[in-house]
């Protein structure tokens, strides 16, 4: 089925020279309702900024994703389509449009046009002053509700704070990258990945480029409570060994509290007597002690995970089929 509908000579990569100026990464699961709109505001935003290719990576779309994309190629092959053989997440998919980028620049950006691509040239106007990084920045989170905004800002400050990584407040992946700076980033191959922390890592100059985040424009969200959580996850085990060591601050803290109980009741037996304790107390000792044996057991079951699919050795993603683009056509040429 895919064959009919990528024919076979779009494997044969363009000619060298017509490497593009910028690259246009955009991770796409399930986004056929959006994508024709967003390539088209997307083609009319780079037409004046110097050649170009926009790199879709459909993530294991469920929907027909796929095809729109392969109808939009027909029109134009500027367009690069990188089908994965399946759904291996967001992170993943950005890494995999870095890895097929060939521009001198790269920008990332969403397909659901939260992200507007009328801000790509600003990105452009700050690459071109020096700045590796060029990083599109909330200007507000009024549309999030109380508890995201919360949860959001703590989470900044516990990176900041423990993962001696500077990622900026109120960025996501919507940004820049230079040719020196995406390739830094491509040597990052860890299987957990975490791609705002990866793009501080690098510490190259960045710059901030503030913007007002739309509304979705057709769909809905795949980042829902469980999703933020994970990722978060991800992020401090990805950044910081801190958890390890609260784990053991905890235990140290729990035996001293251990042992002053202890010299207190044997104070306590020689010098007055002591009837039997009860059972509430009893309880209340063991299930507590039990609970943070448990809790630090899970920070170094989470550690453990990581170095585990680490020593496996997996690639981050499986191609199923790569059709390049021709960054010196012109729109509207056919196949």
């Amino acid at each position: 089925m895919l064959d009919a509908l990528l024919p076979a000579d779009h494997d044969v990569p363009p000619a060298m020279d017509a490497r593009p100026t910028f690259s246009v990464v955009v991770p796409a699961y399930n986004e056929a309702a959006s994508i024709l709109a967003f390539h088209a505001r997307l083609a009319r935003v780079m037409a004046p900024v110097g050649t170009w290719e926009a790199i879709y990576v459909n993530d294991g779309s469920r929907d027909d994703t796929l095809l729109r994309l392969q109808s939009i190629r027909r029109q134009d092959p500027r367009l690069a389509l990188l089908n994965l053989s399946r759904n291996f997440g967001k992170e993943v998919a950005v890494t995999a449009g870095l890895d097929h980028a060939r521009g001198d620049a790269v920008i990332i950006i969403d397909a659901d046009l939260q992200d507007p691509p009328e801000l790509i040239p600003q990105l452009i106007a700050g690459w071109r002053e020096g700045y590796d990084v060029v990083y599109a920045q909330r200007r507000s989170r009024h549309s999030d509700s109380a508890m995201k905004r919360t949860t959001a800002d703590l989470f900044y400050r516990l990176m900041s704070r423990l993962g001696h990584v500077d990622m900026p407040k109120e960025a996501g992946d919507f940004r820049l990258l230079s040719r020196r700076a995406a390739d830094a980033v491509r040597q990052l191959r860890e299987q957990h990945r975490m791609m705002k922390g990866l793009f501080a890592w690098i510490g190259y100059p960045s710059k901030a480029v503030p913007y007002d985040r739309a509304p979705r424009h057709a769909g809905e969200t795949k980042w829902n409570w469980w999703s933020l959580w994970n990722l978060a996850i991800e992020g401090i085990t990805g950044f910081t060994v801190m958890p390890l060591k609260i784990a053991t601050y905890l235990g140290l803290a729990v035996a001293l509290l251990a042992a002053a109980y202890a010299t207190k009741v044997v104070v306590k037996t020689l010098l007055w007597g002591d009837p039997v304790a009860g059972y509430p107390s009893l309880m209340t000792v063991i299930l507590f002690l039990g609970g943070v044996q448990l809790i630090t057991l899970g920070v170094i079951g989470e550690y453990l995970a990581r170095v585990f699919n680490e020593t496996k050795g997996r690639p981050l993603y499986l191609v199923e089929r790569f059709v390049p683009a021709d960054p010196s056509a012109a729109a509207g040429s056919s196949d």
